[in-house]
């Protein structure tokens, strides 16, 4: 099958690369002819394991390519994924600027039958609005669909998330739309499921802010028991062995960050009140995320009592692990409340850190692990890289001048960090 995917940021470079690998011819779509440049060279402008391997084969075998021109793409390909940026605006409410004018300039074009899909997280009601604003538009006489299926990928493992997904929901409201994206993903072995557009539309924001509930509740959670010495992995043990409740995602840390989860919950608060509905719960999910890295900041200042002329060392800058995505990482509140209380900075991580460079000033960025904790009066940990989980914790405690360890995600068993001499401090666990 012929598509397209106009917008080839994160979500549609692997929808592009994947649609790809799947055996359909692909073109991707961008407004920014440097993305694309740098596209048709082979180069992909963001870190997530695997892609370029993948956006190299399928370029090399003639299924994806890339252009700057939508109009290349009007009347060639039968199905158009919309994949453009929908940002927060200033009351929460999502920006759909780009999802107009790509489907302006479509419709205005149009001249035979298409289809066409968004991927973009948008909110409920918006494919009404693009089916008007397509109509508004379009050439008298010529047919199109308009359709819902809303991604699930995770940065740092979005190729598998794509390519064995736990689900694909889509929302349409046509038999022959329906047929064409139960063709498109018939060769994937999951669960399909089939709904009129509003409710796919719901459904990604429903799980992302359920998601983040269970983030923000762990988060709540951790400072219960830091308040009475109890062990927040073990309580969400006990909790997530349950399995109406469940494991995933319900674990402290220092709070989430990326693209998705703040902007979405904001996105449904904002959709809700706009129905005039209350959902309360969704604020305090991001009153809890928002003030969780300054709780973890107490916690530095607790245990380091002075920061005038002391080092730190800090592993991880991206909001996660396998990524190189720096929006809304915890990080860019931790690091700048530290050096306001006149601590030098010295940083490291594996992927993030020339994004990072414009983040911050004054900071050092050390070489690799052992680089950043170099007579370090203590280490920060912020982000969750296998590479800091298979440290030798042995050689950091050599490497520091002094012996304070505080772990942001709690990757590691504070009797082990007590043995190799290190004073310990995670998020909802006693100090040792």
């Amino acid at each position: 099958m012929k598509l397209a995917v106009i917008g080839s940021g994160y979500v549609g470079l692997v929808t592009g690369a994947c649609f790809a690998q799947l055996g359909h011819e692909v073109v991707c779509v961008d407004n920014d002819p440097e993305k694309i440049r740098l596209l048709k060279d082979g180069k992909v402008h963001f870190y997530e394991p695997g892609l370029h391997e993948m956006v190299t084969q399928a370029a090399s075998a003639g299924r994806l390519s890339f252009t700057a021109d939508i109009l290349d793409v009007v009347n060639r390909c039968e199905v158009l994924f919309i994949c453009v940026n929908t940002p927060s605006l200033p009351d929460g409410g999502a920006d759909l600027n780009a999802v107009e004018k790509v489907t302006t300039v479509v419709a205005k074009h149009l001249r035979k039958y298409c289809l066409l899909v968004s991927k973009s997280t948008v909110p409920v009601e918006t494919g009404e609005w693009v089916r008007r604003t397509v109509v508004r538009h379009v050439r008298k006489g010529v047919k199109f669909d308009v359709a819902s299926n809303p991604e699930f990928l995770r940065e740092g493992s979005a190729i598998h998330d794509f390519m064995a997904p736990d689900r694909i929901v889509i929302g349409v409201d046509s038999a022959r739309a329906e047929k064409i994206l139960r063709d498109l993903y018939a060769s994937m072995k999951a669960p399909l499921i089939v709904t009129d557009i509003k409710s796919a539309e719901l459904i990604k924001h429903a799980s992302n802010s359920f998601l983040a509930a269970k983030i923000s509740f762990a988060n709540g959670l951790s400072r219960v028991c830091d308040a009475v010495g109890a062990d927040v992995d073990k309580v969400t043990r006990g909790m997530g062995l349950d399995p109406r409740i469940g494991p995933q995602f319900l674990r402290a840390g220092v709070g989430f960050g990326g693209a998705c989860f703040p902007k979405d919950l904001r996105a449904f608060l904002h959709i809700s009140g706009e129905l005039g509905v209350s959902f309360d719960l969704l604020d305090e999910v991001i009153r809890i995320n928002e003030t969780q890295a300054q709780y973890f900041v107490q916690k530095i200042m607790k245990g380091m009592k002075t920061f005038r002329g002391k080092t730190i060392g800090v592993l991880g800058l991206a909001f996660k692990s396998d990524t190189d995505d720096m929006r809304n990482a915890p990080s860019l509140a931790v690091i700048p409340a530290l050096q306001k209380k006149g601590a030098r900075i010295q940083a490291y991580d594996p992927q993030s850190m020339q994004k990072a460079r414009p983040h911050f000033k004054g900071i050092r960025y050390a070489s690799d692990t052992y680089d950043a904790v170099k007579d370090a009066d203590a280490v920060v940990l912020l982000t969750e890289w296998k590479e800091f989980r298979n440290m030798d914790c042995r050689r950091v405690r050599r490497a520091m001048r002094g012996s304070l360890f505080f772990d942001g995600r709690n990757m590691f068993d504070p009797r082990e960090m007590k043995k190799y001499g290190f004073r310990y401090s995670s998020i909802g666990r006693p100090s040792v």
